[in-house]
């Protein structure tokens, strides 16, 4: 069954332009260029004239939506991803947070066995339990250990194959060798939830790290005689940067700032946890009490931010009309960037023949009105 898309301006990490694509099952098989390209015949036309036509979003780190958290089962999970799905994410990589480890082997087995069966599942972010106790963040304690070998091999075998990201604080004793042993697995090491100077980092970086958890947050600021984590990563081209646009996490010229100094290194994601969608009001974030005020969650009682309550389509507005990052650039950090991170730069990410039939239709105020993940429409607006 072949869909004819026309009418839109399409907009990828090669730019924006008037066009039309052809998509035919699951898979992309034809572009063209409005005016310059005879239109294909197909059984279904959708006019999506005064639209813009982006690929699908990615997001490496979510922790649920619409009141529930990726940690809870099967039902949470499937109401989280149908939030995020209505904002443009068409593929997911489930972030769990630290909890016993009996807990995390369970929802790994859980995760692997609805990915198995649903392509908009990419796998599991572990954003513990490997992380600085001092730059914990929104991670109970009592669940923070050291990356024994035993540990990284036992999650690894209980993974089955799932675990595409870690977030590894690189200080704590073991954890290089961690990181070597995650990396030769195929999965993508974070350095985040550290206390880590410039030179441990870059020796994670050089022992197979490429990614930093949400840059800046839960980590040491750049000092002019003490340049951390960030400036090593910034100063390192294998390396992106995980980076959460809600106007609190970052402010909008330090986000601006970033994509200047990193280009096509910048992830966008949204550490969303189960207000994302929601209202105010109180929530849990793993085994930790959560306090939503003003759309900004805080771990109750304290003033420590507790992931956001942020959705792609929402870091992608606040992106271009706030911090005033170039749309293209914008675009790539939600699409294509995380693709190559996840090794599938060649069937995710742009609007191109032989790529995922995975596409978001925005109006002019850049709000997700139609969103389809491998061929298949899985939001609209009413």
């Amino acid at each position: 069954m072949t869909t004819l898309f026309s009418g839109a301006d399409l907009l990828d990490a090669d730019g924006r332009r008037a066009g039309w694509v052809l998509v035919d099952g699951d898979r992309i098989t034809a572009t063209g260029t409005t005016g310059a390209d005879a239109l294909p015949s197909a059984a279904t036309t959708i006019d999506l004239r005064g639209r813009t036509l982006t690929p699908g979003f990615i997001d490496l780190h979510a922790h649920g939506g619409g009141g529930a958290a990726f940690d809870n089962g099967v039902d949470e999970i499937a109401t989280a991803l149908a939030v995020h799905r209505a904002h443009g994410t068409t593929r997911s990589v489930i972030s769990l947070v630290a909890n016993p480890l009996d807990d995390v082997q369970a929802s790994l087995a859980l995760v692997a066995e609805l990915a198995a069966s649903d392509p908009t599942i990419v796998g599991v972010h572990l954003e513990g339990p490997f992380l600085a106790i001092g730059r914990r963040g929104a991670h109970s304690p009592e669940f923070l250990i050291e990356p024994d070998p035993e540990v990284v091999d036992q999650l690894l075998e209980a993974g089955r194959g799932v675990i595409r990201q870690v977030t590894i604080a690189p200080e704590l004793p073991g954890a290089i060798d961690a990181i070597r042993r995650f990396v030769a697995a195929g999965v993508v090491v974070a350095v985040g939830h550290t206390e880590a100077d410039e030179k441990v980092a870059g020796a994670a970086f050089d022992a197979g790290a490429t990614l930093v958890t949400h840059v800046f947050n839960a980590m040491p600021g750049i000092h002019h005689r003490d340049p951390g984590p960030i400036a090593a990563a910034f100063d390192d081209n294998r390396v992106s940067l995980e980076l959460v646009v809600d106007g609190v996490h970052v402010h909008p010229a330090v986000v601006q700032m970033t994509f200047r100094a990193a280009p096509h290194r910048v992830v966008l994601v949204t550490d969303a946890m189960a207000a994302a969608g929601g209202d105010d009001g109180y929530y849990q974030l793993g085994s930790l009490n959560v306090e939503v005020r003003g759309g900004i969650a805080h771990l109750s009682g304290t003033e420590t931010i507790a992931g956001s309550t942020l959705t792609q389509d929402a870091a992608l507005r606040i992106a271009v009309t706030v911090a005033g990052v170039d749309e293209t650039a914008a675009i790539e950090a939600l699409t294509l960037t995380p693709a190559c991170l996840l090794g599938r730069e060649h069937e995710w990410g742009r609007l191109a023949p032989g790529f995922a039939a995975d596409l978001v239709a925005l109006d002019d105020e850049w709000r997700v009105e139609r969103v389809w993940a491998a061929g298949a429409e899985i939001g609209r607006v009413a």
